[in-house]
């Protein structure tokens, strides 16, 4: 098979035209084209009024030899993922419940696909996930959202999937694919029920809807391999033993001998770490970033983006990526772009108001909306503790629920008013999405005074490259904290920590990762790990040497 790259096509073109063009760059017959399947489809909008499809093609022709010596066709690489231990298809028959079966904290993107990889290989993991079902769980963020009712055990942070259940379900990454995870990612995600497309655009989507779907057909499949999965349930304390982790109590009570503990628990789980950090595990503060989200029409950036071409069903709605460069030496750029979607509440705990954006897989709500984003590193953070980023974000978190009027609203300010540097009184012809509801405000109640001058200058600048960004009507609803985890739990090259043996830090919520395909790799990553450990030992034991 080989893999040809570059066929550009008016994004209006019939499919027929794949193969025409496939033909002409191969230089063959249509009868020695045997068969072409699209490996990556991407948009080239750079000219908005001359808009092209570029695909990338795997292909089965007559005669490979003549192929591969023209531009840009190569042999098709391998695409299969390399498990460290060969995988067990059906239900587990060794690592009986004798053994000190590995333990997944969190069951997010990290630990679903830790505990995934880990039963695929018949390694029987525990998951333990301190929120609910995904359905149940969506009950009560909806219920947040409607009726203001918050459960600071069940909402946008904490239950099945993660945080990004509750987002635009973005599979987009900057990582390498490396040994074929991301495709790993994406081809057992497609298996669970996402779109089949995942597999082949550069910016796929799932949204909320169908993402609930697949986390809860994923947690299936890993209790059909002999895992097991523990809702809430959280874990409150380590046992160690000359710093190497012996087991873990949960808040059952309840106590669970293991000697591999993967700590997947998501960048809110604060109480966590803290009992982390109490029981000598080494973290550092890192940097992240803070600010508020933006909402614009999504018929606005449609035009901007596309031009005449705006609207039209095979393009869907516009997004941006955007950055500039502050004159006061920080980064301000767009995070977390949500086309035809929604701002919605975040809180993991009361007395705090926590923005994000979301999408569902249609992406058709009359807004737009980002994350303005200005990096912040540990020295604005006003404490040395490696836990000082955790209480820098809370201090901006129970101010914004302050300015929103103490009863879960978000303080909103219109770009006009946020320029001018006066308080927002009304809203003009832009609908803030965010639920339970918003207080029209000023952000120089609730963000850091650098934060303010970084906006302030970001916004022309980004209009710049954007026109219509700021328009005077645009939405800015705050606060946006949880961009990424203020923490990162220390770890070593064999995926461990180096305070503590057998725990196994992964993930976004201690620093490796940042979106739902770069956190799901880290998991794959230190299952990886694990495996090596536990089954070199195993084997050494004599217990599964035939398995192994």
């Amino acid at each position: 098979m080989l893999r040809v790259s570059d066929i550009k096509l008016p994004f209006e073109h019939a499919e027929t035209e794949i193969r025409s063009a496939l033909l002409g760059r191969l230089l063959i017959e249509d009868a020695d084209l045997l068969d072409f399947t699209i490996f990556r489809r991407s948009t080239d909008a750079r000219k908005r009024d001359s808009i092209f499809f570029v695909y990338v093609v795997d292909v089965t022709v007559r005669d490979e030899t003549g192929c591969t010596e023209r531009h840009q066709v190569r042999s098709t690489p391998d695409m299969e993922y390399p498990f460290v231990v060969p995988p067990i298809d059906d239900a587990p028959k060794h690592f009986d419940s004798n053994h000190r079966r590995p333990v997944v904290v969190g069951l997010g993107p990290t630990g679903m696909f830790a505990a995934l990889l880990l039963a695929q290989m018949g390694l029987r993991p525990i998951v333990i996930e301190r929120g609910k079902k995904a359905r149940a769980r969506a009950q009560d963020v909806f219920g947040f959202w409607r009726k203001n009712k918050f459960n600071s055990e069940s909402n946008v942070q904490f239950g099945e999937g993660g945080a990004g259940t509750f987002s635009d379900g973005k599979l987009t990454t900057r990582i390498k694919n490396e040994n074929n995870r991301v495709r790993k990612v994406l081809y057992e995600m497609a298996k669970a029920g996402a779109p089949e497309e995942i597999r082949h655009l550069a910016k796929p989507h799932i949204g909320t809807y169908k993402l609930i779907r697949v986390v809860r057909a994923l947690r299936a499949e890993i209790i059909r391999l002999g895992g097991e999965v523990r809702f809430e349930t959280q874990v409150t304390d380590l046992h160690i033993e000359d710093d190497q982790l012996r087991g873990v109590e949960l808040s059952t009570g309840e106590q669970l001998d293991t000697d591999h503990l993967i700590v997947a628990i998501g960048h809110s789980a604060r109480d966590t770490f803290r009992m982390l950090y109490d029981r000598g595990v080494r973290f550092e503060a890192k940097p992240f970033s803070i600010g508020a989200r933006i909402e614009h029409p999504q018929s606005l950036i449609d035009q901007t983006q596309f031009g005449k071409s705006a609207g039209d069903e095979r393009l869907g709605a516009a997004d941006y990526k955007l950055v500039h460069h502050c004159s006061n030496g920080r980064g301000a750029y767009s995070f977390c772009m949500c086309p035809g979607g929604t701002v919605i509440a975040s809180a993991s705990e009361s007395g705090q108001v926590v923005t994000n954006g979301m999408s569902y897989y249609s992406r058709d709500l009359p807004n737009a909306n980002s994350a303005l984003a200005i990096d912040i590193s540990p020295a604005d953070y006003g404490d040395t503790h490696p836990l000082a980023g955790v209480e820098y974000q809370r201090i901006w978190e129970a101010k914004a629920y302050t300015a929103g009027g103490s009863n879960c609203f978000a303080p909103v300010q219109r770009v006009e008013d946020f320029l001018a540097q006066r308080p927002s009184t009304s809203l003009g012809d832009v609908e803030p999405a965010y639920a339970p509801g918003v207080t029209p405000s000023d952000l120089r109640e609730c963000l850091p005074d650098y934060i303010i001058e970084s906006m302030r200058e970001a916004i022309p600048a980004m209009d710049r490259k954007l026109r219509g960004y700021a328009s005077p009507d645009a939405i800015l609803t705050g606060v946006e904290t949880r961009t990424s985890s203020p923490v990162r739990i220390t770890r070593g090259p064999d995926f461990q920590s180096i305070a503590v043996r057998g725990l196994y830090p992964a993930g976004e919520g201690a620093g490796y990762a940042g979106g739902i395909m770069s956190a799901a790799v880290d998991g794959i990553k230190v299952a990886e790990a694990v495996a090596r450990n536990l089954t070199s030992k195993e084997v050494d034991d004599g217990s599964i040497k035939e398995e192994a």
